[in-house]
């Protein structure tokens, strides 16, 4: 017997999702800093299995205030769901993209670090390894950023880090960047 008011079913309308995510400050202000590029307003969804959901979202509102225990704003993107993959509940990992313009990658192996800084061994034109502090702008799978520290077309020491030492001089066996970082484990999508 059902009672008069008794709940029987819910019903959920998913052919639009809101997706909540928590950014941190210094990520909200970089974005608020280039949020008149539409492009940066769209993000995606890595789903808990790993992969892609296949539609773009789009940041439709932001959060008044930060929570002051975790420093982190509350973003909410909008993702249609045309297939009805997506459910309420769900988890996975926003992905949103900021440009790199001109952006010199170095693999993270070629790098060492000493009381906190960065360096890496350049070779010089007489084959002799100098000890280069570098600054690093973002951090990729396997791959660095550079901010400054280094120039388009330096070479740099990709392996033996540990055997050598500033001043040595070294033979060299110079491989293209595209062969280098073939040979890293890249995420790709």
């Amino acid at each position: 017997m059902v009672e008069d008011g008794a709940l029987l079913t819910t019903l959920s309308d998913i052919s639009k999702l809101w997706v909540y995510f928590n950014v941190p400050e210094a990520e909200y202000l970089d974005f608020k800093t280039h949020n008149n590029d539409a492009a940066i307003t769209k993000v995606q969804l890595r789903m808990a299995n790993g992969k892609t959901y296949n539609q773009d979202g789009v940041i439709e509102t932001i959060e008044a205030d930060f929570d002051n225990t975790a420093g982190n704003i509350e973003f909410r993107a909008t993702f249609a769901n045309p297939d009805k993959l997506l459910r309420h509940g769900e988890t996975g990992t926003i992905l949103m993209k900021k440009p790199y313009k001109n952006a010199l990658l170095i693999p993270q192996k070629a790098t060492f670090e000493i009381l906190d800084k960065t360096y890496v061994y350049v070779v010089n034109d007489s084959g002799k390894l100098e000890q280069r502090l570098i600054n690093i702008e973002a951090e990729l799978p396997h791959l660095f950023i550079i901010k400054d520290g280094l120039k388009d077309g330096e070479k740099v020491l990709l392996e033996g880090l540990r055997k050598v030492h500033a001043g040595d001089t070294v033979e060299i066996n110079l491989l293209p960047p595209e062969k280098a970082f073939a040979d890293l484990q890249l995420y790709t999508e």
